[in-house]
């Protein structure tokens, strides 16, 4: 009968029979006699419903599939229109290396192509655990292409705009990563692309995937940037509660809260293998972030600090300029939603200069390496005076 009920229903039966059972089994065991019984609590039903998450896959919130997927026809129309005359675009798939599904994407390329390892590339990883890369974008990836990068954008397992078995697949730190790492694989049958300069960069969940990839022992990348990231499961589900809890904790790769599987969620957050970084990263965070707040991304800010202060390149922003809801979380990525173009703050460019500085250091994209070095000069030997 409890089966039949709707979501919201089950979740608050569900918590009161926890909380009787509970509280007989409590009211049943012996209390040693030097110590008072304790009194049974008197149960709240609506907090308790407030408070219970399930741990069951199929209590995970559903979404209109038809709407995103009306929506993503419409970026994908007008990144066709967009790019015309700027920059190659096309749509594209791969199988993810986690389990072979497949993974949709975009992929973004000068127009004129140098030759055989010519362009250095980069993944760059969407934000919003079911989010899509949008055409908000547009402004950034087309100065990416212009300094002379591939760019391929993955929309991993439980991205939107592909579908129920798409989206409900989603794999929070887990697959997704490797969706998203899988992506290389596209890149290497590009014969312009050098496979030796690659480079990786995400927003807030994307910060949080690169964030992962860097840290693993092997990875195909050079350099990666991750901007206002999400760092601590374990910290984060708590701060932001059973709202935020009840979207996630019932994945099938997770089925319950931090205190129940605790090292799957120190697996799954990446700010607890940050001693394993060993190539160049970038990460800047806002202190008025309201969605990856302060407090969860100064733990990784501060542990690359400490820890691979060699490697690390981090700076927070103080306070800049609001952009959106989530307040200080968009700082570096403002765009005009009618003409996508970039609407500037001091943040917005200092951040994008040297993301783009870090990125030249280490991926040098405007090398062509498909012609060879020019020969060294060299002139007759001068002889001093006597």
């Amino acid at each position: 009968m409890v089966a039949h009920l709707p979501h919201q229903a089950r979740r608050a039966v569900g918590a009161a029979l926890a909380l009787v059972l509970a509280c007989g089994v409590a009211g049943a065991q012996a209390t040693p006699a030097t110590q008072p019984a304790r009194p049974t609590p008197s149960m709240d039903s609506a907090r308790a419903a407030r408070l219970y998450v399930s741990n069951r896959p199929s209590d995970l919130p559903k979404a209109d599939y038809a709407r995103q997927i009306a929506a993503k026809r419409r970026t994908d129309s007008i990144y066709t229109a967009r790019s015309a005359g700027v920059m190659e675009f096309r749509k594209v798939t791969y199988k993810s290396r986690a389990d072979g599904r497949t993974i949709p994407a975009y992929l973004f390329a000068p127009l004129t192509k140098r030759g055989t390892g010519g362009h250095a590339a980069m993944v760059w990883v969407h934000g919003g655990v079911h989010g899509d890369w949008t055409q908000s974008m547009f402004p950034f990836v087309r100065e990416a292409v212009q300094r002379g990068y591939v760019v391929i954008t993955p929309d991993y397992r439980g991205s939107t705009g592909h579908g129920a078995a798409h989206y409900e697949a989603i794999d929070y730190g887990g697959k997704e990563v490797d969706d998203a790492i899988s992506a290389v694989d596209y890149l290497k049958t590009l014969p312009y692309v050098d496979m030796s300069r690659l480079g990786i960069m995400g927003w807030s969940h994307g910060g949080f995937i690169t964030a992962h990839t860097l840290f693993r022992t092997e990875h195909p990348f050079k350099a990666g940037a991750a901007i206002v990231p999400v760092t601590n499961l374990i910290f984060r589900l708590s701060y932001k509660g059973p709202t935020y809890q009840d979207d996630f904790a019932a994945e099938e790769g997770i089925q319950g809260l931090p205190f129940e599987k605790r090292e799957e969620y120190v697996k799954r957050s990446p700010v607890f293998h940050a001693a394993n970084l060993k190539v160049p990263m970038l990460v800047h965070v806002a202190t008025n972030d309201e969605d990856v707040n302060f407090v969860e991304d100064q733990q990784m800010v501060y542990t690359l600090r400490a820890l691979k202060p060699d490697l690390a390149e981090t700076k927070i922003y103080e306070n800049p300029a609001p952009w959106g809801g989530s307040v200080g979380h968009a700082f570096s990525r403002r765009v005009d939603p009618v003409t996508l173009e970039r609407v500037d703050s001091p943040a917005q460019v200092d951040s994008w200069n040297r993301t783009w500085t870090f990125f030249e250091w280490n991926l040098a994209p405007g090398e062509d390496r498909s012609k060879p070095l020019p020969p060294v000069q060299t002139g007759p030997r001068s002889v001093p005076p006597e």
